[in-house]
């Protein structure tokens, strides 16, 4: 036979060959297989080498192959043999499932009644007896570490809380919540038994009630710091309480406010909340880069559409969220939509009503104080931007004021004093708002216009807290817009915060502008159209408050030539008054100032604020009045505006009578 060196790689290669196994000899004492393979070829001995061993062939005589492959153990494994020893494996590990299983059927069985007693004695004692937690069952899973609590509520003692209101001990906010199911996953439950250390990887709250109260109450200075901590009234039962999330998921949400003179409530649907990584230990608590003992406090609010009380609106926000951590939040995709068109709205009103279209891309607080604003009920910021966004307000004259309606209450630093709630910005940023204010004149049967592009600018210092009060007592506002989209106008007011009678002093300027750009306002409010006009610059300031406003302005404008035009009460249009027109533009108007070898004439300007005249209002007509003076029209008188008013409101019952009558006939004609 012939000699072989050993094969390290011990393999068997196939080939359409006789086999034979050869007898152990002394000399050979490994195992061999011998596989002899027809060839035709020459008489030759090759070595191939395959790692450290050889392969030895060797040609014979008859012209045969020999391949001679040691091998250690049997090349073939039957599969009886494998199928025993899977056989083995399987049934040890199936053993070991139902070891585990039974274990964990029993310990769960057993130490469900402990847990249900420790719950709720937990929640009773941790909240000094103020809150009580029930639900019908307990389902644990030990292996899992996964706990479910099913028909939870969790109701506050009202007795207790009055003890404790009267201890002055009692928390400002109180809960109830009602939910289907409490989920808490992956806790480490030897390790809270052994170690006295709680971990949680999640809690998860789907679709709860949530009434959240708020009652104003005092505490008592020199026990405030006497009172024992969280951590101090767990620290007997655990060494520390993680909780790596705790999610709240589509909760309606209830806020209620009983300080108030009537209580107030306020919904919120689909809410979420996400708390991230509570640590409750005897050093979190003293960690001032948490927010009660968390790392972050999120909310959510996504898809929020609803119908206003009075069917006239619809109101929609794309999302609200907050965040502790960044301080922020954000509101964005608000929408103020009235469901009826311009004049279809305000008819449905027996007096004066304005119309809201509004639309803010994006409402941004930045640095809020949410310890102050959950305790004290105060909210304080460092900046509120607002922008982009886009503001209309439609008004129509057809109807009377609103009898005993004042709207100076509404000015914006005396409307800031009957918020509920204390408020500090330090700084609102506007950010490219457009701002058109619309007016529908009886007297013309046509709507003007006037409007401010990309108003931007900042408010310092916008507070109704009287210890900011204390310390600065004026909000400053310097704004930037485009007049009519194509003027720059610069305007700055300053605002007396705390003056009764709503003082405050206004200045402004503007750029070049072509003064048909007015046009959309003055032929429809004021029917008068402007042929042409230049101004070059405009400067006024003036002293304001609830009743009136008084300044002095600056104008300087060349080539001004203006039509007047009649009243279409009628029904008949607009027209041009010819021969006035050409008096007033002969004898009265001005064309240019200065005029040539003469100095600039000057304004003082002064104007009395009727009851149904806004803030914005007030400030544009006092500056009109400076303009007609320097113009030259000053010297004829305006008319008084509420007897204005009368006038036409006569003339219009008379044309709306005259058209019944005219409508009468040709039914009768036609019959």
């Amino acid at each position: 036979m012939p000699q072989a060196l050993p094969l390290a790689l011990g393999i068997a290669i196939p080939c359409r060959s006789e086999v034979r196994r050869p007898k152990r000899t002394s000399e050979a004492k490994e195992q061999t297989l011998l596989i002899t393979r027809p060839l035709r070829s020459k008489n030759f001995i090759t070595n191939i080498r395959f790692g450290l061993s050889p392969l030895v062939f060797k040609l014979h005589k008859n012209l045969s192959l020999h391949y001679l492959l040691p091998i250690d153990k049997p090349l073939i494994m039957t599969a009886q043999h494998k199928n025993k020893i899977w056989t083995w494996i399987g049934s040890i590990f199936g053993i070991l499932v139902l070891i585990v299983a039974f274990g964990a059927m029993f310990l769960s069985a057993r130490w469900k009644p402990i847990l249900t007693d420790k719950i709720k004695e937990g929640v009773y004692n941790g909240s000094q007896h103020l809150y009580r937690i029930d639900f019908k069952s307990i389902n644990l899973n030990v292996i899992t570490g996964s706990l479910a609590l099913r028909d939870v509520t969790l109701t506050p003692d009202t007795a207790v809380f009055d003890s404790l209101k009267k201890k002055q001990l009692a928390p400002a906010h109180t809960f109830e919540i009602k939910l289907k199911k409490l989920q808490i996953t992956r806790v480490g439950i030897l390790t809270a038994y052994f170690k006295k250390r709680v971990d949680v990887s999640e809690i998860l709250l789907q679709k709860p009630s949530i009434n959240m109260v708020f009652n104003k109450v005092t505490k008592k200075p020199d026990t405030v710091k006497d009172e024992k901590s969280l951590y101090d009234q767990i620290s007997k039962t655990f060494k520390s309480v993680h909780i790596k999330s705790i999610k709240i998921v589509d909760a309606d949400f209830d806020y209620i406010n009983k300080t108030a003179a009537n209580k107030t409530k306020n919904s919120i649907k689909h809410l979420d909340v996400t708390v991230k990584d509570f640590l409750l230990d005897s050093l979190s608590g003293n960690d001032t880069t948490r927010f009660y003992y968390t790392k972050d406090a999120s909310f959510q609010i996504a898809g929020y559409k609803s119908v206003t009380k009075d069917k006239m609106y619809t109101m929609k926000v794309d999302t609200i969220m907050g965040s502790t951590a960044s301080k922020k939040i954000t509101v964005k995709g608000l929408k103020l939509t009235p469901l009826y068109d311009e004049l279809t709205f305000v008819r449905k009103y027996k007096i004066q009503k304005d119309r809201y279209n509004l639309d803010f891309q994006k409402i941004e607080f930045n640095g809020v104080d949410f310890i102050g604003l959950n305790t004290d009920q105060k909210l304080h910021a460092k900046s509120l931007r607002i922008g982009r966004a886009n503001v209309e307000v439609f008004m129509s004259r057809e109807s009377p004021p609103p009898p005993g309606l004042d709207k100076g209450r509404n000015y914006p630093h005396m409307a800031l004093k009957r918020l509920n709630m204390p408020t500090i910005v330090d700084t609102v940023k506007l950010r490219n708002v457009d701002v058109k204010y619309s007016e529908f004149n009886p007297a013309s049967k046509k709507t003007g216009a006037v409007s401010f592009k990309a108003l931007t600018g900042n408010i310092l210092n916008v507070t109704n807290d009287s210890s900011q009060l204390s310390k600065k007592s004026r909000a400053l506002a310097d704004l930037n817009s485009l007049l009519m989209g194509v003027g720059k106008l610069n305007v700055k007011i300053d605002f007396n915060l705390t003056d009764n009678n709503g003082q405050f002093t206004y200045s402004g300027s503007l750029g070049k502008f072509d003064l048909k750009n007015l046009n959309p306002l003055s032929k429809a409010l004021g029917l008068i159209e402007i042929e042409s006009g230049d101004i070059q610059h405009i400067d006024f300031k003036a002293n304001g408050d609830l009743r009136s406003a008084k300044g002095s302005m600056n104008m300087l404008y060349s080539n001004l030539k203006v039509k007047l035009l009649s009243d279409n009460i009628d029904g008949e249009g607009t027209k041009e008054k010819g021969f006035l027109s050409f008096l007033a533009n002969a004898i009265l108007v001005k064309n240019e100032n200065p005029q040539k070898g003469e100095a600039p004439r000057t304004a003082v300007m002064a104007n009395t604020r009727i009851n149904s005249a806004s803030f914005f209002n007030l400030m544009w007509k006092t500056v009109f009045v400076g303009i007609k003076d320097i113009v030259g029209v000053g010297v004829v008188p305006e008319k008084n505006p509420v007897k204005q008013q009368k006038v036409i409101a006569k003339k219009i019952r008379e044309q709306k009578r005259a058209d019944r009558k005219a409508a009468r006939k040709a039914r009768r004609e036609k019959n």
